[in-house]
């Protein structure tokens, strides 16, 4: 069916962008339905990781100009009624998330791949910015994802020329953290959110929280942050487990809770 597929993988769940005609290009119903199903997915305690992916030959070939019609006259209001609740979603996800690059990411649909927390590309992946060659500036979160990931001077760069990212050349300045076959894209995508999903979750997701708030944050406002986050996740079960695993030289077994 159109819009997003949903699936399980025992504890990981899989979130795969359907509609590979368009190379998966965002539209407000595309975007909504990809908000939709992280909340369902997420609402079972059952799932601990998730991976996103596209159908077909791409990724996400950026916005559907088409559908541009849809965000309405105010295209600031639109963007943010109808996309940034996706995007949001996958920032601020329960549960650690993997994007499972296949073909092309362009444009939003860089922007997209770049809002989950780690990156598993395909060996014949690209990625490109696209916005200067049609005369617009980037946008959904790139420019605040980008530089972070990869540092101003190469997020520029790209911002700049539009000269299409390589997966191994995204691997090699880190907007990537692994390059795999095409044929074992999800084998290997699915690997990285088991091993995150057996994690004490919680304490991954704060971990994320954590970084994210350093960007704006002085170095004892941070260090004061991380106690205080400390202090909540330390009455969690998944450090009492931890603590015990370690004083019993054991392997824990955390429940994400």
């Amino acid at each position: 069916m159109a819009g997003v597929k949903q699936a399980r993988d025992g504890t990981v769940g899989i979130l795969t962008l359907n509609e590979p005609d368009r190379l998966n290009a965002m539209t407000p119903d595309l975007l909504g339905a990809l908000a939709k199903a992280i909340a369902e997915m997420t609402a079972d305690e059952g799932i601990r990781a998730l991976v996103l992916t596209g159908e077909g030959r791409g990724f996400c070939s950026g916005q559907n100009l088409k559908a541009s019609e849809a965000l309405g006259e105010d295209i600031a209001a639109g963007v943010m009624r109808f996309y940034w609740p996706a995007f949001k979603a996958l920032r601020e996800c329960r549960v650690p998330v993997v994007v499972a690059v296949n073909g092309v990411a362009a444009g939003g649909g860089f922007s997209l791949a770049m809002a989950g927390d780690m990156i598993v590309a395909a060996r014949s992946a690209s990625f490109i910015q696209v916005f200067s060659r049609i005369g617009l500036v980037p946008d959904l979160g790139s420019t605040w994802l980008l530089p972070r990931l990869i540092g101003r001077q190469r997020a520029l760069e790209l911002m700049l020329f539009n000269e299409p990212l390589s997966a191994e050349r995204a691997h090699a300045i880190g907007l990537v953290r692994q390059v795999v076959d095409d044929a074992n894209l999800m084998e290997e995508a699915l690997k990285l959110a088991h091993r995150l999903a057996v994690g004490p979750t919680r304490a991954l997701v704060a971990t994320r929280a954590l970084i994210e708030a350093s960007e704006h944050a002085g170095y004892e406002q941070q260090f004061r942050r991380e106690i205080e986050t400390q202090a909540v996740i330390r009455k969690s079960a998944d450090a009492l487990e931890g603590r015990n695993a370690f004083v019993e030289k054991r392997k824990a077994q955390f429940t994400g809770r």
